[in-house]
């Protein structure tokens, strides 16, 4: 009548996210010290993207041209932090900011993806043990 299925073995809790936030709040306190609490979102916005993407190609950290793409799109991004401003508007920042952090990690994971086919021997997929 019931089906009784084993309790299947439970992973470990993947803390990324809290420990991202943790890592950017205080870069971001420090802005908002300095008056520019808008460059501080725009940056804790980049710098939590790559952090992202960084944690989803992690298999890829053991070589040099991984890092090496991570750094190369990383200060092609620096000039965004001078040229976006943030609407003062009533509508809550995450209404227009969420499009953008997300167009940008497509970017970066594009940049990634782009590097592992250039640069790996294999060809490679995400498939395979890095």
């Amino acid at each position: 009548m019931f089906d009784y299925e084993a309790p299947k073995e439970k992973s470990p809790t993947d803390w990324t996210g809290p420990i991202i936030v943790a890592m950017l709040a205080p870069l971001f306190f420090l802005f908002v010290y300095l008056g520019k609490a808008e460059m501080g979102f725009t940056a804790c916005l980049i710098l939590g993207m790559f952090m992202v993407a960084v944690r989803l190609r992690w298999k890829l950290r053991r070589y040099a041209w991984f890092w090496a793409t991570i750094i190369f799109v990383l200060l092609l991004h620096i000039p965004f932090l001078f040229l976006v401003h943030w609407p003062q508007t009533h509508v809550p920042t995450i209404v227009y900011s969420l499009p953008l952090g997300i167009g940008d990690f497509l970017v970066i994971s594009g940049a990634i993806s782009l590097a592992q086919k250039v640069f790996s021997k294999t060809g490679s997929s995400d498939d395979e043990d890095a």
